[in-house]
Formats: C-alpha cells, structure tokens, sequence
C-alpha cells in the first residue's frame, strides 16, 4: 500500500513547523505564537477567526467550534499564522483567505466551499508573499480560482489537497506581462484533483514540481505551461516547458510533450531541496490519494511540555 508523508505531524500541535516538502519547506507558521483559539463561527469580532488572523504577532490557531464561517469579504492573513483545523470540521464559503504580502503561513485541514463574486478564490496568494504551506484541505466551487499564486509569491507547497467541482482550478503566474513572476516556485504533491475541468495547474513563469497527484475526469487539460514556466514531472514551443517522468497516462490521456526540448531547459528539483516522498503510479497510490487527501476527521494534537 502507497504511504503519504508527514506520517508524525499529527503526535504533537506544532510539530507541521518547517515539515513540508518542497519548496515550502521554511514555513513555520505561528511555531513561536500563542495559542489563539477560535471560539465562535462569527465573520469577526472576538474568538473569531478574522481577529486572530489580523493580529501582528505570530498565533497558533486552533478552533474549538464546528461550523461554517460565512465570509462577507475576503480574510486577511499577516505573517507568522497557523490556521490549524484538526480537531474540529470548519468550512469557509462566500469569500476566501487573502495572503498579501506577508510569510511563514500554514493552512491545515479546513474546507473552502461556495465563494461567490468577481475575483473570488478559495485561497488568493498575492504578492509578494512566500514560505507558505497548505495541506490537507478541501476546495471546491469558486467563482475563479480555488488556489491563485501571482505576483512575484514563492516557495510555497500544496500537498494533500482535494479539489473538486470546479473549472479553473490553480493558476500559477498572474498574466504574460508580469514578468516579475519569474521568482514564483511552488511544489504540489499527493494531492487529488476530481471532476475539475483545467488548471492543474496552469503556470506563467516561474518553477512547478509536482509529484504523486492524481487528476480523474478532468476537461480541457490537466497541467499546462506557457510563458517561461517550468514544470518538472502541454507544452507549447517559446512558451512553457515540461519535463514528465513516471506518469501514468489513463482512458486516452497524451502527454503532448515536444521531444526536441533538451532536458537541460527544465530546472531539477534536487537543485533547490535533496529529498521528497515518492511512490510508484498505479492503483495503490490511487486508492490512497482518495481516501487521505482533503479535510480528515481527526483529533487535535496536544501540546508538547517540557518538565526541568
């Protein structure tokens, strides 16, 4: 049977600090904060989510309710945050979070479902924020994107997601002109894409490894590369390259890969970080990217003390 990583996350709260693989292996999210915990399914005011992710210092955020938090605007996130959703099940609809300008963000275990209006993700990075690491969450249902990084935002992992329900899932790079997108490098893994349509992701500029997902029923297309971008794991000549490896093509699925684009073109990801788990394609990582990606019912972790 296929393994995920991150098997001894779940023993003590904090220990997600600087774990992720990839890109977004710095983040550490509200590591040297205060407990802040949620106490109410309110959009603001106190014990609720929106103050704590406004406050300057670093937090560990942790919820003591279930629910739904309708959002009326978008939630701003400002550095040094964990929003850690073990223990409870919390679904964000209407809008979604904002990462602006801010670093060392972890986003774990939340549902994102329903958000409404012009230029609504589930998750909107941008710009110039970096160190961030979403895991294990459930997105679907958004009126744009269900993760956006643009705007020069970088060294970010999304790993264990669930996405599902929706058309323009990921784009990665805001447009053509923004060449400041050049810096973006982002990691996707073990993550489960289900019955949506393209933008798997969708990459302008910038550097993309992915490993270990799984993309069924998708529409258009699964991963596309254009302007610049990498993407090491649709390529268009002058655009974008990717370099594929060990992918299992199903039901008809083509690479559409251009064979006379030398490898040296596509950066390796072992330049930038030496290790990260990887299982072989088939059935058994299938069936445990279905069942261990998204939101998980499990306990919150207790606090490590330390007795002198």
């Amino acid at each position: 049977m296929a393994m995920l990583p991150y098997a001894d996350v779940d023993f003590s709260l904090r220990a997600l600090a600087g774990r992720a693989e990839g890109f977004g292996r710095f983040a550490i999210g509200g590591l040297h904060g205060l407990l802040y915990h949620v106490t109410n399914l309110a959009d603001d005011g106190p014990g609720s989510l929106r103050e704590g992710c406004r406050r300057k210092e670093p937090l560990w955020i942790v919820f003591d309710v279930s629910g739904t938090i309708q959002l009326s605007s978008y939630l701003n996130v400002s550095s040094y945050k964990t929003i850690d959703g073990r223990g409870q099940r919390v679904k964000l609809t209407g809008k979604g979070l904002r990462l602006k300008e801010c670093e060392h963000i972890i986003i774990c275990n939340l549902e994102f479902e329903g958000g409404r209006g012009h230029d609504v993700d589930g998750i909107q990075i941008k710009p110039n924020s970096r160190h961030i690491w979403i895991d294990r969450c459930s997105l679907r249902d958004y009126d744009d994107g269900l993760i956006d990084i643009t705007r020069q935002s970088t060294d970010i992992t999304v790993s264990r997601c669930y996405f599902t329900n929706h058309d323009k899932t990921m784009l990665i790079g805001a447009d053509p002109s923004h060449v400041g997108d050049r810096c973006i490098r982002v990691t996707i893994h073990h993550c489960f894409f289900d019955g949506t349509r393209q933008r798997q992701p969708r990459v302008r500029f910038g550097k993309v490894h992915l490993y270990n997902n799984y993309t069924r029923n998708w529409g258009i297309y699964a991963v596309c590369a254009s302007v610049e971008s990498q993407a090491a794991d649709k390529e268009e000549k002058i655009s974008g390259l990717i370099k594929s490896e060990g992918d299992e093509f199903l039901n008809g699925a083509q690479p559409c890969l251009l064979t006379e684009v030398g490898e040296e073109s596509v950066f390796h990801p072992s330049i930038y970080y030496p290790t990260w788990t990887m299982e072989a394609p088939g059935d058994s990582l299938k069936d445990v990217l279905q069942i261990c990606t998204g939101w998980q019912s499990i306990p919150r972790p207790t606090e490590l003390t330390i007795i002198a």
